[in-house]
């Protein structure tokens, strides 16, 4: 995507109006959010609009308007765009719809899409196929909607592909301050990373949630996570869809672990950008962001009147990187004075009721509580109903936690169990004072779960660019297994003794020299075992005479190899192509247990050795490797080095590559190494 300078279009102090029904609501919203700058409607036909005079064309207007709306139809907004740009405006939103994303305008090549990106020139444009924004902090849209944004001097900013989705997020009543509101349309010429990266720079807003379909491309991804480290201001996103790369036809079995959403998790997490899963699970991490940034790390606490909410707390946190860290023994003392003798003293805590009311004796609990460094401290705390109940005793222990925050310098946050039961009034004041008013408890530990993932790859650093090469033209080649190895053993693996043979009698031959068990396989056959082609612990030479001649009618060579001995376990290393991702590893449980566990980790490219190893960590069949139930350990440094020596093939192949498929690794027991069984590659010739 070009990139152009988006600051006259998203602060603009003009905006021009152009078309019907949606330019009078645009009009509309500026005046009902109190917009200061200039608003000249534009229309051939009508004398004024909600008392503006109307101007003619882009030529009539007084001067070049920073912003501009244009809602007519595509054929004309291409035509006004020209003279907008023409004009030296600012930029525009284009609200039509019926470009690229149309059935006939796909059946056209997209013509009508690049006129209008070859129209707009340097002037940058959004869309076209959306809503276009919603500054309040500045009180300037180019909405031609309502929307649930009221001004705010500091807050998040929210950017998606869906108007719809956008137009929902703006009615949330859960306490978040909202300082934009953008939608991406088709993305024609200015991609949603750098809508991101525009209001990043605002020093206004404090963090970005994005929801999107797609990325741009890796170089603006790169660019976006750059500039969120360097500001200190977090980003996350909710990533719909699955990846291409799980559909494309691929030969290996890599593909059947590599699914596009691993890829993206991964891509994600290595540039230090938080993921999450849902709507609302957004909106509780960017209310968690926007009161202090990431988390320190993942060790939070929690309080509760009640045993059956302390519960909900600690099973919700299992399968979640956080940690409900014990109790620190200098907080006990403090915590028995305050609580008495009848409770409890763990984390997550159920300090009964037996405090309840008393502003003075819960401050001092929970500042106890707060005490004991935890990156986030939570207390449970669900509102009753204002239309029926009182909340007396509830405010008592909202002050006192803002109390205790303020009093331990603690991040805090309240935690309704139930969304409907943290009514907005509280969210906002909670806000107001830096406790964080949280909703729904899996969102609630999702959020603190990415706040401290964002912490931990900030402070690792950003580490090298990520491989971002396309592939070459040029025909595939499927190289055969042998071919395969050899590459694969110039730069490290290991491989088995072996030898190619063109004829049976050659192949026994090969075989009596290597020394017998062996291995017989065709060669040119991309899954050899459900074919036929592979024969296994063959013992003498008669065995591999006969044997080949088997296989003669689906190979015409044949590679001979030493048996591997007994592995510990068998893992696969292989590498495929995610549309924007480009070339990344994945390290899972190989032989026959590729599709069966599904057990993998995807390694974003270029990988350190620290990378790797810790990724060999998150694999279930890593316990193998410890020596399971009194068996022999593997030779886990050989299995690291392995894993390196793939990445290197794969760098260094990188505009060659299209996939590769090492399965099985064979990893031997402790100090024997490991030894590449198999091999597929499939490269440009």
């Amino acid at each position: 995507m070009t990139q152009h300078s988006l600051d006259r279009l998203i602060r603009p102090q003009s905006i021009a109006v152009f078309g019907g029904k949606e330019a009078r609501r645009v009009i509309e919203q500026c005046d009902r959010m109190g917009f200061a700058g200039d608003i000249w409607p534009v229309h051939p036909k009508l004398g004024e609009v909600l008392g503006r005079r109307c101007y003619r064309s882009v030529a009539e207007l007084p001067n070049a308007p920073d912003a501009a709306f244009v809602g007519v139809n595509r054929t004309l907004t291409i035509e006004i765009v020209r003279e907008l740009s023409a004009r030296g405006a600012g930029g525009a939103v284009c609200y039509a719809s019926g470009f690229l994303e149309a059935v006939n305008e796909l059946a056209n090549g997209g013509d009508l899409q690049a006129a209008l990106v070859e129209a707009a020139g340097a002037m940058p444009i959004i869309g076209p196929n959306c809503y276009g924004l919603v500054n309040a902090l500045d009180g300037a849209l180019l909405w031609p909607d309502q929307h649930g944004l009221i001004r705010t001097e500091r807050g998040v900013a929210i950017l998606t592909q869906s108007s719809n989705i956008a137009l929902n997020l703006s009615m949330q009543t859960r306490g978040l301050p909202i300082a934009y509101v953008m939608t991406a349309g088709n993305q024609a010429q200015t991609g949603i990373c750098d809508l991101a990266i525009s209001v990043l720079e605002d020093p206004r807003v404090t963090a970005v949630g994005m929801h999107v379909e797609g990325f741009d491309s890796l170089a603006a991804l790169q660019r976006l996570a750059a500039r969120a480290r360097t500001l200190k201001k977090p980003v996350v996103i909710l990533k719909v869809g699955r990846s291409e790369a799980a559909r494309q036809a691929t030969i290996s079995h890599t593909a059947s672990l590599a699914g596009g959403d691993a890829v993206s998790s991964a891509l994600l997490g290595r540039l230090g950008i938080g993921r999450v899963s849902t709507l609302p699970e957004m909106l509780e991490v960017l209310k968690l962001l926007h009161l202090g940034g990431p988390l320190d790390n993942n060790a939070i606490s929690s309080m509760s009147c009640s045993g059956g909410e302390a519960s909900l707390m600690a099973d919700a946190a299992i399968g979640r990187d956080i940690e409900f860290r014990n109790l620190k023994p200098e907080q006990l003392p403090a915590l028995r004075r305050s609580l008495g003798e009848m409770v409890a003293l763990s984390n997550p805590l159920d300090y009964h009721t037996f405090v309840w009311g008393d502003l003075a004796r819960q401050t001092a609990a929970f500042s106890a509580m707060f005490s004991g460094g935890y990156a986030l401290n939570l207390v449970v705390l669900d509102f009753p109903r204002g239309d029926r109940c009182q909340d007396a005793d509830w405010l008592t222990t909202v002050d006192a936690i803002i109390a205790a925050a303020q009093a331990t310098s603690a991040r805090a946050g309240i935690l309704a169990t139930l969304g409907e039961n943290m009514p907005e009034e509280i969210a906002n004041r909670l806000m107001d004072e830096g406790v964080v008013p949280l909703s729904g408890i899996s969102e609630a530990l999702a959020a603190a779960e990415i706040a401290a993932a964002i912490g931990k790859a900030w402070e690792r650093g950003s580490g090298a660019s990520l491989l971002d090469v396309a592939l070459d033209d040029g025909e595939s080649l499927l190289l055969t297994e042998a071919e395969a190895k050899a590459e694969l053993a110039a730069f490290g693996l290991s491989i088995p003794r072996g030898k190619t043979a063109h004829s049976p009698d050659e192949a026994a031959s090969i075989a009596a020299d290597i020394g017998f068990p062996v291995a017989l396989k065709g060669l040119g056959i991309a899954h050899k075992t459900e074919a036929g082609a592979v024969a296994l612990n063959l013992a003498t030479a008669h065995d591999v005479l006969t044997t080949a001649h088997a296989m003669s009618a689906i190979t015409s060579g044949y590679l001979v190899e030493a048996m591997v001995a007994k592995p510990v376990a068998e893992l696969i290393i292989g590498a495929t192509r995610d549309p924007v991702a480009g070339l990344f590893l994945t390290i899972g449980a190989g032989g026959i247990f590729v599709e069966m566990l599904e057990d993998s980790v995807i390694l974003v490219l270029p990988a350190t050795m620290e990378d790797i190893i810790a990724a060999i960590s998150r694999l279930k069949i890593s316990k193998l490797l410890d020596g399971y139930r009194g068996g022999q350990k593997g030779d886990r440094n050989a299995l690291a080095r392995a894993v390196a020596s793939a990445a290197d093939y794969v760098v260094a192949m990188a505009a060659k590559l299209e996939e590769l498929d090492i399965n099985p690794l064979m990893v031997l027991s402790d100090g024997n190494g490991v030894v590449a069984a198999d091999a597929l590659v499939r490269r440009r010739r």
